[in-house]
């Protein structure tokens, strides 16, 4: 029996971490398509999303960001925002995941990247599901570790 709760708990460790990936992965595609509400509902009521120490607090904020004019003429430009891979870990009832992203618009001939990121996400698990508490996110900088152009 020792093997198969072992296996229960690895089984439900990748399941943890796939439904925190697919959290991460699904706000792409929601905030190009302009999906304000179900962008907020990726977080917590009283989540938080700080943008380079501008925070937005609650569902409210994080969906008005989506239907703010900034957002809203990224996407008549037409972009894109891509998050890598998160590196997730999990536990019991929290997690954290970092990942990298891009965002690409459009140039009128073709995208241009726009801004690349570092992302830190805080999840806790509510009625079964993974909801985002708090993300960080921060511009990375141009210049390369020397301090000259990359």
């Amino acid at each position: 029996m020792t093997t198969d709760t072992n296996l229960s708990a690895r089984l439900a460790a990748l399941e943890d971490r796939a439904a925190i990936a697919g959290v991460v992965a699904s706000y792409g595609p929601l905030v190009d398509a302009g999906e304000a509400d179900r962008v907020a509902a990726l977080w917590t009521e009283d989540g938080s999303y700080s943008v380079d120490g501008s925070v937005m607090a609650g569902r409210a904020e994080i969906a008005a960001m989506v239907r703010g004019s900034h957002h809203q003429g990224l996407i008549r430009r037409g972009c894109t925002h891509l998050l890598g891979a998160p590196t997730i870990t999990v536990d019991d009832d929290s997690a954290t995941a970092t990942c990298q992203s891009v965002l690409m618009a459009g140039t009128g001939d073709g995208y241009a990247i726009v801004r690349l990121s570092i992302n830190r996400f805080e999840f806790v698990r509510r009625d079964g599901h993974w909801l985002i508490e708090r993300r960080v996110t921060h511009k990375l900088p141009v210049t390369g570790p020397t301090g000259d152009a990359a």
